[in-house]
């Protein structure tokens, strides 16, 4: 769990690649990989964004529908890809861009709350979903594009909503690993956690 908060973290500053020192996956492999985190229905219709080999975010298919999805990041540790609304773009957009500059964390954070603060940074006027579909890199094959066993969570990024304003508590009851919560409340990156309970050992799902 710790390490998906981790990513989502670094999806919502605007990770990017810093290093060229992995081969980059072929553009078929990365959107074919990369839909894993939409939903079933709208994986053909999504745009998505690669890394091209400098390591840069490129955009390797335009799509028809609402999707934009980011493949996965050759340079990082395990295996996470991401699809979310269109009108999440200029936030991830911005936040690839500061990151770019050498920005920290905490840098991107307030410079995005100041700047949707002002008016700067368009945010979505509505609740937009984020998915994130992640596995070890054991579970993952590089040649074909395979995953086995990942586990997909969600997010719903609502700017400004605060567990007032939701009725979400700050964090999942312990115990009720499903209980949605909200992260970061009052902010312009205030976002709904939901996170499925894994599958056990055995199971047939």
């Amino acid at each position: 769990m710790k390490h998906f908060f981790t990513f989502v973290f670094a999806l919502l500053i605007g990770y990017s690649a810093q290093s060229q020192s992995t081969t980059v996956p072929s553009a078929e492999n990365q959107i074919k990989t990369a839909v894993l985190a939409a939903p079933a229905d709208k994986r053909e219709g999504a745009t998505v964004l690669g890394y091209n080999q400098k390591g840069e975010v490129v955009t390797l298919r335009k799509g028809t529908n609402e999707l934009i999805c980011l493949a996965d990041d050759p340079n990082q540790p395990g295996f996470s890809v991401s699809c979310y609304h269109r009108d999440l773009e200029p936030f991830m957009a911005r936040g690839r861009e500061l990151r770019k500059q050498g920005m920290s964390a905490n840098d991107i954070f307030e410079t995005r709350e100041k700047e949707a603060k002002s008016g700067k940074l368009t945010l979505p006027k509505q609740p937009s979903s984020l998915f994130v579909y992640s596995a070890p890199d054991e579970q993952v094959n590089a040649r074909t594009g395979e995953v086995a066993d990942g586990y997909l969570r969600y997010v719903v990024y609502i700017p400004w909503a605060t567990a007032e304003s939701t009725g979400l508590p700050l964090k999942p009851d312990q115990g009720t690993v499903a209980m949605p919560w909200i992260m970061h409340p009052g902010t312009h990156g205030a976002h709904i956690m939901i996170n499925p309970p894994r599958a056990k050992a055995g199971d047939n799902k």
